[in-house]
C-alpha cells in the first residue's frame, strides 16, 4: 500500500468511495442521497497537497482531506473502502494526515465524525468535545472530536 497526493482527476473516484464507505454503516438510500453533496469531492479539494490517497496495485483504498489554516484545522474527510476496513488503511491515512498537519503548523484538528467512526478516532487519540449539526441531514448531530498536537495537547 502506498500513499500519494490526491489529484484533481481523482474527484469522481473519491466521491464514489465516500458514498460506498458511508453506505457500509447501513444507511438507507434516502439518507445517502441526502449526504451526496456533502460527500462530494471537488477537484479543488485535492489542491495544495491537502488530500492524501491510499492506493494498492492501482486501486484506491481510502483518502483524507485536510481543511483550514494553522493553528486549528479539520480532518475534513476520511473514508476507506468497506472491504479494506481492518487492514490498517484508516490508521495509515490518519497518522500520515496528522503528521502532515503538524509539519504545516497545525496545533489541533477537529473531526465531525460519523457516529460509527467515533470509536476509531478516539482510539487514534481524539477526544470528544461536543456535537455538531450534520451538514446534510436536518436535526441530526454528529460527534465533534479534537486531536491536539504539541503544547495544546
Amino acid at each position: 500500500m502506498e500513499l500519494r497526493p490526491g489529484r484533481s482527476s481523482d474527484a469522481d473516484t473519491l466521491t464514489a468511495l465516500a458514498l460506498r464507505s458511508k453506505a457500509h454503516w447501513g444507511y438507507d438510500r434516502a439518507f445517502l442521497e441526502g449526504c451526496r453533496d456533502e460527500l462530494a469531492v471537488r477537484p479543488g479539494d485535492t489542491a495544495g497537497g491537502r488530500a492524501v490517497v491510499a492506493e494498492e496495485d492501482g486501486r484506491v483504498l481510502g483518502f483524507t482531506t485536510l481543511a483550514g489554516e494553522p493553528p486549528e484545522g479539520a480532518l475534513a474527510m476520511m473514508f476507506v473502502e468497506p472491504d479494506t476496513i481492518g487492514r490498517g488503511v484508516g490508521r495509515l491515512l490518519f497518522e500520515h494526515t496528522t503528521a502532515r498537519a503538524r509539519r504545516l503548523g497545525f496545533e489541533a484538528l477537529t473531526i465531525d465524525a460519523d457516529p460509527n467512526a467515533e470509536p476509531f478516532y478516539r482510539a487514534m487519540g481524539a477526544v470528544r468535545i461536543g456535537a455538531t449539526p450534520s451538514g446534510s441531514i436536518p436535526g441530526r448531530e454528529l460527534p465533534l472530536l479534537r486531536i491536539a498536537f504539541g503544547r495544546n495537547r
